[in-house]
C-alpha cells in the first residue's frame, strides 16, 4: 500500500453527503441506549435527531457529535485488502510508543516479487484466505497502514480472467494455517514473560461424520440435478483456534505438537512457507479438546470463534461468538449466534482456555461482538454489528452498536439486551451512527470492526485523541476503492476509522 490519506477532525454535517467520498473524513450523530433505564435524548446541534443516549445503568452518556472524528485509515489499491484491524500499543515501550497494525490481509501472487506491482484481483468473500499482516502504525493516523511482510498465507476463492481456461478459474484454494480473524494480546508481562501472542482462525477436517443440509451443500450452477449429484461432495470443516507467538511481530513461531503429542514451538520461515510451514495445533481446552466451531460446513461456509481477548487481573478472557448447536442444520444465512466467554491464566500452557460460559441470549446469524475493559474503567465495553431501527435517520442501514456494563462482572454482560425484537432482524438502537463510506445511495457496510487496545486488549486511543473513550476500525465493502464500485468486495475496500466520547451524567 503506497497511497497517503491524512487523517483530519471531522466536519458537522446538516445531511449525508450527496455521493460517497471515501477520501473525505465527515462525522456522524449516533444513539446510544442503555436498556436497563428508558433513555433520555437531547437535541442533536442541528435539530434533527437525538445524538446521546445513556449507558452503563445511567452512569454514562454517549454523544457523537461534530467533535468526533471519522476518517479513512487504509485505501488499499485493487490487488490488496485489510480486513478486521487490531490497533495494538506494545507493552515494553516508553508512551506513546509504537502501535502495531494487526489484520488479515491479501496473500501474495505466486511468482510475484515483493515489491512488485500487482493487477487488480477479484473475491467476494474474505473470511477464509488472505495473510497475517503486521507493521507500525503512527500515533497521529497519518498514512494508510504500514506495508509489512504476508505471513502465514491461504488462497482466496478468486475469479479468473475470462481469457484463460476453465480449469484454471475454478481451481479449488488450499487449506492451510489461514490467519483469519487475528487477535493480538500481551504474555504475561508481569511473570517475566516477553512474548507476545497472536491468535487465528484455521481450518480442520470434521471428525463427526455429519452430512451437510441440503442448503449448506456446494451449488453447481448451469448443471444438470444428475451431473451434480454425481459431483464430488467437499469436504466438511470446523474452524479451530490456532496460536503463534512473537518477540518483534517481524519473526514469528508457531504452536504444533510433536511426534509424541506434546506441546511444541517452531519457527515459521518464510523460505519454506510452501513446503516446510509447520502445520499448527489446535488449542485445547482444560478438558483436553480442540477449541472448535459448533457446526460443520463447506470450506466457506464456516463461522464461529471470531471475537476479542481482554486481560483483566492477570485473567485472559477470550470472548467470542459462534452459531448455536441446535441451529447447525439451517442454511448460513439463519443460524443463530451466541456469545460465549473463555478463560486463560497462561497463554502458553498445555490446555489454555476454560470450558465455554454463554453470555446472554441468541444473536442473529454472522453477528461480530468485541468486548474489551473501558479505557480508565471498571466496565466492560461491548461493540457488535447491528442495524438501525427502522424510524432512525437513513432508515435500518448498517451501523455498529456500542454499549457499557455497569461492572466488571460478565455477568454484566449476560444482561444486556443488544438487539430489539424480533432478534433476527439485528436491529438496535444504541447505534452510533457513523457516517463514513457507504455506495453513495444511502447503503453501508460495516464488516469486521475492531478497535484499538493496549497490549492487555484493553480500549487505548492515540495520543492525539487522548480524551477519548476509543476508536474503532471496519472495512466498507459497499463503498468505491481503488477498482470502483465494480471492483472485488474484497480487494481495494476502504478500512474507515471513528471515535467516541463516555462522560458521567450530570457532569457539564
Amino acid at each position: 500500500m503506497t497511497t497517503t490519506v491524512a487523517a483530519r477532525p471531522a466536519f458537522p454535517s446538516r445531511r449525508p453527503p450527496a455521493k460517497a467520498a471515501w477520501t473525505v473524513f465527515l462525522t456522524g450523530t449516533g444513539l446510544l441506549w442503555s436498556l436497563t433505564i428508558p433513555a433520555q435524548a437531547r437535541p442533536s446541534y442541528d435539530g434533527s435527531a437525538p445524538t446521546c443516549f445513556l449507558t452503563a445503568g445511567g452512569a454514562l452518556e454517549i454523544c457523537r457529535d461534530g467533535s468526533e472524528a471519522e476518517g479513512v485509515l487504509a485505501a488499499p489499491p485493487a490487488c490488496r485488502f485489510a480486513r478486521g484491524v487490531q490497533l495494538f500499543r506494545m507493552a515494553k515501550t516508553t508512551p506513546p510508543g509504537p502501535i502495531q497494525a494487526i489484520f488479515q490481509g491479501e496473500s501474495p501472487l505466486p511468482g510475484k516479487r515483493r515489491g512488485e506491482d500487482c493487477p487488480e484481483r477479484q473475491a467476494f468473500d474474505d473470511r477464509d484466505g488472505g495473510a497475517l499482516h503486521t507493521g507500525i502504525s503512527p500515533e497521529q493516523l497519518a498514512t494508510i497502514l504500514p506495508p509489512a511482510q504476508a505471513r502465514f498465507g491461504v488462497a482466496l476463492p478468486e475469479r479468473r480472467d475470462r481469457r484463460r481456461r476453465r480449469q484454471e478459474r475454478t481451481e479449488t484454494p488450499q487449506e492451510g494455517i489461514g490467519p483469519r480473524d487475528p487477535i493480538a494480546i500481551s504474555g504475561r508481562d508481569w511473570a517475566g514473560e516477553e512474548y507476545s501472542y497472536v491468535f487465528m482462525l484455521g481450518q480442520e477436517a470434521d471428525g463427526t461424520g455429519a452430512e451437510p443440509s441440503e442448503d449448506a451443500r456446494p451449488r453447481h450452477r448451469g448443471r444438470s440435478r444428475r451431473e451434480a449429484a454425481d459431483a464430488p461432495q467437499q469436504t466438511l470443516l470446523r474452524r479451530i483456534q490456532i496460536e503463534a507467538r512473537t518477540l518483534d511481530f517481524v519473526h514469528y513461531e508457531i504452536r504444533t505438537r510433536n511426534e509424541d503429542g506434546g506441546l511444541a514451538w517452531v519457527p515459521y520461515s518464510e523460505d519454506g512457507r510452501k513446503r516446510t510451514a509447520p502445520v499448527p495445533a489446535a488449542i485445547l481446552d482444560e478438558a483436553g479438546k480442540p477449541i472448535a466451531s459448533a457446526c460443520p460446513a463447506s470450506p466457506f461456509e464456516t463461522r464461529g470463534l471470531s471475537g476479542s481477548i481482554s486481560i483483566v487481573e492477570k485473567t485472559y478472557h477470550y470472548f467470542y461468538t459462534d452459531v448455536l448447536p441446535e441451529d447447525c442444520g439451517l442454511p448460513p444465512e439463519k443460524r443463530r449466534m451466541g456469545l460465549f466467554l473463555r478463560t486463560a491464566t497462561d497463554l502458553a500452557a498445555d490446555k489454555v482456555w476454560s470450558m465455554p460460559r454463554r453470555l446472554g441470549g441468541a444473536l442473529p446469524a454472522n453477528s461480530l461482538v468485541r468486548v474489551a475493559r473501558g479505557k480508565d474503567a471498571t466496565r466492560w465495553a461491548v461493540s457488535y454489528t447491528c442495524s438501525r431501527p427502522a424510524n432512525a435517520p437513513g432508515g435500518p442501514v448498517a451501523d455498529i452498536c456500542l454499549q457499557y456494563t455497569t461492572g466488571l462482572d460478565p455477568a454484566d454482560i449476560a444482561a444486556l439486551t443488544l438487539y430489539a425484537d424480533p432478534v433476527e432482524a439485528g436491529r438496535s438502537p444504541a447505534y452510533l451512527g457513523l457516517r463514513s463510506g457507504g455506495n453513495g445511495a444511502g447503503r453501508f457496510d460495516r464488516s469486521a470492526h475492531f478497535w484499538m487496545t493496549n497490549a492487555y486488549g484493553n480500549l487505548d486511543v492515540p495520543t492525539v485523541y487522548a480524551g477519548k473513550s476509543g476508536l474503532l476500525t471496519w472495512v466498507d465493502r459497499l463503498a468505491p476503492g481503488a477498482g470502483g464500485y465494480e471492483g472485488s468486495r474484497v480487494y481495494g475496500r476502504p478500512v474507515n476509522w471513528a471515535t467516541w466520547t463516555t462522560r458521567r451524567t450530570g457532569s457539564p
